[in-house]
């Protein structure tokens, strides 16, 4: 296993945590400030910031400060690479699943 995951790696790593996904699971209605997504968790600001540098540092989203606001929203690429692979998986999945059933009814 390499010791630097690639992108989609550093993806399912961000989407390993439940807070992380919360946080996507937000963003995906659209673009909100650091302090909206703070809001509903039960964790200081600075908690929430690792999480969004995180998921940044994975690509799965953006942040720009304006002013004094920092806002974050979705960077949809890397969720579609990772949909892209999942898509492939399930392929391969069925294919061998459909072979069993065959494997199966032939016995």
């Amino acid at each position: 296993m390499p010791n630097h995951p690639d992108r989609l790696g550093r993806v399912f790593q961000a989407l390993a945590d439940p807070t992380r996904r919360a946080i996507v699971e937000r963003l995906v209605r659209g673009p909100t400030s650091v302090k909206a997504l703070a809001e509903p968790l039960t964790m200081s600001l600075p908690a929430v910031m690792q999480h969004l540098q995180v998921l940044e540092g994975a690509g799965v989203i953006v942040t720009e400060k304006v002013g004094r606001v920092r806002s974050c929203r979705i960077e949809p690429a890397a969720l579609r690479e990772a949909e892209r692979w999942l898509g492939g998986q399930r392929t391969e999945w069925e294919r061998q699943l459909d072979q069993l059933d065959d494997y199966l009814k032939e016995g």
